[in-house]
């Protein structure tokens, strides 16, 4: 069953005409309320003796829906239908970064410092000891943010440049919540080695690299490729972040239904990248019981068609995921939308907790089975207790680069993911609360530091 409630994805701002009398435009908001619109802001653009022109801003659920929105406002007696503009589309017209001078170039002074003859210095001084690059170019706070497109969101292998406003939108991200700089780069190659030496060759830029929605299983022999052969770190964001995340939202929903963490019994659907980082992560952080599943089953021993990741975690045990459901304690999905029932849930033990974190159609409806559950997480927005990797690489990432390390560890992940727990005190800690909210202003700091103190601790810092 899909969520059919209207989001700021589907969002519409619809310019119309009205007779200057009282009830016009309550006419037009009765009729997109009734139509199952969310109506927004309300913006006056023109007024006259006889006509008023407004905006109305609403939201909708699907294309669909908002054609109908605005074909209701055009069918509309007495009210003039002008215009109708995609908020999300106008959000990204002509991209949504760019690139700013840090320094005024006002004279033939400042030129001759920024460039030619002054800048000849500093490029020495860097050539003389290549570590100054750290302090004296971009290099020290830049991150490379690498995709291939062969696995963008939930929309498959759409290409390089269909893949970029997403990167985009990361680089936003990385500045907003950790103040670094970041760039998109989207190659038109999906060969693991052309990646990998193409990524070698742009390297002495950045500071990092945060490798992005590339399929797997050559996400895994990309990052660690590059792993061994860079002195920077390297971060596949749909592995890490979401294994950090999950992890976290895991440490403190185990507490709210007072079971140990190496006691529970854990099922997940969805292994790949992201599903083969969470359980590994998850072992770390304690759990000893995991059953994973593909689209063909339980990753039983006994099955030919497994890749190395997935025989990681193949069990003597078979079945379907609800074979194999049956009393468990944890549900986590990383999957398809709808691959969980009712029913299923009700077959787990009791104080069940499910993360059910396919977008943007979760594996079941929370409100399908909030009788029956003691905690669920999302990876929407929209409901509580969102697993949202906002709250991972930003922080990773600061602290990495602050430390100066040359590779990112488990060790760290974890430390990242209690970090980011610790942050749901005691006393607010709740069903409907077991994880910060992407707009806490904690989280990116108490990241990095956990980041940077795991480096110092395994002298692993460079600084």
């Amino acid at each position: 069953m899909q969520q059919l409630t209207p989001n700021p994805s589907y969002s519409l701002t619809i310019r119309v005409q009205l007779p200057h009398r009282a009830g016009m435009l309550a006419s037009v908001l009765t009729a997109l309320a009734e139509a199952g619109g969310t109506l927004g802001q309300i913006n006056l653009i023109q007024q006259t003796r006889k006509s008023i022109i407004r905006d109305v801003i609403v939201n909708a659920y699907s294309e669909i829906h908002a054609e109908e929105l605005v074909n209701v406002v055009k069918n509309l007696p007495e009210i003039r239908f002008l215009s109708v503009s995609d908020r999300t589309f106008e959000v990204h017209h002509h991209g949504k970064i760019s690139v700013h001078s840090k320094v005024e170039v006002n004279g033939q002074d400042d030129l001759a410092m920024v460039y030619t003859p002054g800048v000849g210095r500093v490029c020495m001084a860097i050539a003389e000891d290549i570590n100054r690059a750290y302090d004296l170019t971009v290099k020290g706070n830049m991150i490379a943010i690498v995709t291939d497109g062969s696995a963008v969101l939930g929309l498959g292998n759409i290409g390089p440049e269909a893949a970029l406003p997403v990167m985009e939108g990361k680089a936003m991200l990385f500045k907003k919540f950790g103040d670094l700089d970041a760039f998109p780069i989207c190659l038109a190659t999906q060969d693991v080695d052309e990646i990998v030496n193409t990524v070698k060759y742009l390297a002495p830029t950045f500071g990092g690299v945060n490798l992005e929605d590339i399929s797997a299983p050559r996400c895994f022999e990309i990052e660690r490729r590059l792993q061994e052969e860079l002195n920077i770190p390297v971060f596949h964001d749909d592995q890490h972040g979401t294994a950090i995340v999950v992890v976290a939202a895991m440490l403190n929903a185990v507490k709210v239904v007072g079971k140990p963490i190496d006691k529970i019994r854990v099922v997940m659907n969805g292994a790949g990248a992201s599903g083969i980082s969470v359980a590994r992560l998850l072992r770390k952080a304690g759990v000893a019981n995991i059953v994973m599943c593909d689209s063909k089953g339980c990753l039983s021993s006994d099955r030919t068609d497994l890749t190395g990741e997935k025989l990681e975690f193949a069990t003597s045990k078979s079945g379907s995921l609800a074979d194999v459901l049956v009393g468990a304690d944890v549900f986590v999905g990383l999957s398809v939308g709808n691959a969980l029932t009712p029913t299923m849930v009700r077959t787990m033990a009791d104080q069940r907790i499910v993360f059910a974190m396919a977008n943007p159609i979760p594996e079941i409806q929370p409100e399908l089975v909030e009788d029956d559950v003691a905690v669920i997480a999302t990876g929407r927005s929209d409901y509580p207790n969102q697993i949202n990797n906002v709250l991972a690489f930003p922080g990773v990432f600061r602290g990495a680069l602050d430390s100066r390390v040359s590779k990112i560890t488990t060790d760290m992940y974890l430390e990242a993911a209690k970090a980011i727990a610790s942050l749901v005190s005691p006393n607010d800690l709740a069903p409907d609360f077991i994880i910060p909210s992407v707009f806490d202003p904690r989280v990116a700091s108490a990241v990095a530091a956990a980041v940077t103190q795991c480096a110092r601790e395994a002298g692993l810092a460079n600084l």
